[in-house]
């Protein structure tokens, strides 16, 4: 990255954090299924990358050269340079592939191809293909003269050539999906000899060509994949005559028909089969502006995030369970405890079992009058949802605000709005124009003596026990009346469609949030020149608004010491000549995800402390309700601030973020810090205590 360039383009920031996933994956100390594990979400990431990125670059090519010129950046060059880079770093990809099947094959673990099957390996791929595979199995038959088959986003299909030998050389083209829907993509062969060998589905599928197409007396078969990715996002009719849900339910339906952005196909396809490779791009209507990608054979790695476990220790990694909080215990009631002192949890390092016990505790307890609650993202098999749902059958006032516009997630909260209704739930889908990305819940009781107590639950992460496990989050319990005041609030403007003109401890976008965040910089900046204790710690997940960074900035120039943690985008240069010595910025991908956001402020030595669900993005700041929270107890700022240094200190996992060379991990002689194991035993060892 240059040392001069004052913003760095976004999709660029974008691509270096997914190059630092893809580094995990090449780092050998690493146990071997945890590498691949890297892969799959490198594939995962770029995938959506190009649904939603990608595609958004191309619809902007499409408006006019005034409108282009007022963004700043060149759209087409962008996309130009994210090809480059893609280019680059699947050959990186298909290395690190390589290296790891050489690493397992030293395990004695071998993922072959069909060519590489025994005569004794052979039958049984033929019998799991004939009893399991086949049924799964619906080709298609390519005719000039039809419609064209519509192609599913995401997907893997085999591009099948059918060939006579004889003097017609009479030739057909087929299409088969891989079925990893019904299917796992992996098959684990008997063990011979003490080896294990794995054979993907589609290497099943490759294998048992004459079999799928022996009818039509073919003397040759030629199969290669192709996967193809489309915009993925939604455009929402305006039909007062129909609900927010139908209008998201029929835009979510158009999407699947929606413009290629990429089309993978396997390397040798062209070369080998012009004709056929000619034929489907065609029919497709894709040329070279549509991200034509040539790869390896195998496509949708995300797959391999489901890689068999094998039940070999030294290839899996060590497992780190969830622990319970020191204040809570099963037996005991979280109202009561939340009546005493502030509990902050963070996942995946304490137990998700105590959100849930939450909601169950105010389902079954008969004082509890009412839950509300906002839901973004929901587990496959929600507990919060069950609990919801156990509330309102004991009489309980139950009210979700469910967004239906949480991207790629939309299907299933339409299903699970759907469940709520039919059990008596009330459910707001919130403002059209405003994503709810605030996560919070509130629950209300009658005490003895008639007068009411409320509790809430305020959270960087979603309500989902599912990815609660991988998702580092922080959550705070709080009974303290301010801060539910201002959470009431924030229903209010759901509920009522009030508008709110003042928070008193809350920040809350898209009202007042930013605001309040420049004056607590501004007041960093005064201090600084007053020569008080002046810094600022951000930890976010992106930094992409320019008035944010334009702030910092600001504030670096003033002498304000500036600290960063950002895990994905960041369009901050920390590395301005005039500016970097008041500016350090750090990237941390390690096993768990880092989703929390935290900011402290030095305030002239009386530190404030919030955790947030908002980025400082445009669409965060600006077009969603989002909520920072202050932190008061001075016991979780001590615990906020241990974490934090911690994760400051780390020198195995960090990099310096938008260094010139690009992703340089932070090495010092200090002793090594892997802050996600350092932060889970700082919590195990709280236990002892």
């Amino acid at each position: 990255m240059s040392t001069k360039k004052k913003y760095i383009n976004r999709e660029i920031s974008w691509l270096g954090f997914n190059d630092r996933v893809l580094q995990e994956a090449e780092d050998e100390s690493m146990p071997l299924l945890e590498r691949i594990k890297f892969l799959g979400i490198f594939s995962n990431n770029l995938d959506e990358f190009f649904r939603v990125r990608v595609a958004t670059l191309k619809r902007i090519t499409n408006v006019n050269k005034e409108a282009r010129m007022n963004m700043g950046f060149s759209p087409k060059k962008t996309l130009e340079q994210i090809q480059e880079i893609v280019f680059k770093q699947q050959n990186k990809f298909e290395r690190i592939y390589n290296e790891i099947k050489r690493s397992l094959a030293q395990k004695k673990i071998f993922i072959i191809n069909e060519k590489k099957l025994t005569r004794k390996q052979g039958l049984e791929v033929k019998n799991y293909f004939h009893e399991k595979v086949r049924p799964a199995l619906v080709p298609l038959m390519l005719d000039a003269n039809t419609e064209f088959p519509h192609l599913k986003d995401g997907s893997v299909y085999l591009a099948v050539s059918l060939r006579k030998l004889d003097g017609t050389k009479r030739q057909r083209f087929s299409l088969i999906e891989i079925p990893t829907h019904k299917l796992s993509r992996f098959y684990v062969m008997e063990q011979a000899k003490g080896k294990t060998y794995i054979i993907l589905l589609d290497d099943v599928i490759r294998y048992c060509l004459e079999d799928i197409f022996a009818i039509f007396g073919y003397d040759e078969y030629h199969a290669y994949t192709i996967k193809i990715t489309k915009d993925a996002e939604i455009d929402i009719d305006t039909d007062v005559s129909k609900s927010f849900l139908e209008l998201i339910d029929n835009s979510i339906k158009r999407r699947s028909f929606g413009q290629p952005v990429r089309f993978i196909y396997e390397e040798k396809m062209p070369d080998e089969h012009p004709e056929m490779f000619t034929y489907i791009t065609s029919r497709l209507d894709i040329d070279a502006d549509d991200n034509m990608l040539p790869a390896g054979r195998y496509h949708n790695f995300k797959d391999f995030m489901k890689f068999p476990r094998l039940g070999i220790s030294d290839i899996n990694s060590i497992e780190l369970p969830p622990l319970p909080h020191p204040a809570t215990n099963p037996k005991h009631s979280l109202f009561s405890l939340l009546d005493r002192q502030d509990i902050m949890l963070h996942f995946p390092y304490h137990s998700y079992h105590t959100v849930i016990d939450f909601l169950r505790e105010a389902a079954i307890d008969p004082r509890v009058k009412y839950i509300k609650i906002t839901l973004y993202r929901l587990a496959r098999n929600s507990n919060v949802v069950e609990a919801l749902i156990n509330a309102r059958k004991n009489g309980k006032e139950v009210t979700a605000v469910l967004e239906l516009q949480a991207r790629f997630d939309e299907e299933a909260n339409i299903r699970w709005a759907k469940q709520m209704q039919e059990n008596g739930i009330i459910v707001l889908h919130g403002l059209q124009d405003l994503k709810i990305h605030a996560k919070l819940c509130l629950v209300g009781r009658q005490l003895p003596d008639g007068s009411h107590r409320e509790y809430a639950y305020i959270s960087t992460g979603n309500f989902n026990e599912d990815t609660a496990r991988i998702y580092a989050d922080d959550s705070l319990f709080t009974a303290h009346t301010g801060i539910i005041k201002d959470i009431k609030q924030v229903f209010d403007v759901v509920e009522l469609k009030t508008y709110v003109r003042q928070f008193q401890h809350l920040l809350v976008s898209p009202y007042f949030m930013q605001d309040q965040l420049c004056a607590l910089i501004d007041q960093e900046i005064t201090n600084a020149r007053q020569s008080r204790p002046a810094y600022i710690f951000a930890k976010l997940n992106s930094l992409n608004d320019r008035a944010m960074i334009d702030k910092l900035y600001e504030a670096a120039e003033a002498g304000v010491k500036i600290k960063l943690i950002v895990r994905g985008i960041c369009c901050l240069n920390p590395f301005l000549e005039q500016l970097h010595h008041n500016i350090e910025a750090i990237s941390i991908v390690d096993k768990f995800l880092e989703h929390s956001r935290v900011l402290i402020f030095a305030n002239g030595g009386n530190e404030k402390y919030y955790i947030a669900s908002a980025d400082w993005m445009e669409r965060n700041l600006r077009h969603r309700i989002e909520v920072a929270c202050p932190i008061y107890d001075p016991k979780i700022q001590q615990e906020l601030r241990k974490i934090i240094d911690i994760q400051l200190s780390d020198n195995q996992k960090a990099r310096y973020l938008n260094h010139p060379d690009n992703n340089v991990f932070v090495r010092n002689k200090q002793k090594p810090v892997n802050a996600q194991n350092a932060i889970y035993h700082y919590f195990k060892q709280e236990l002892t205590y």
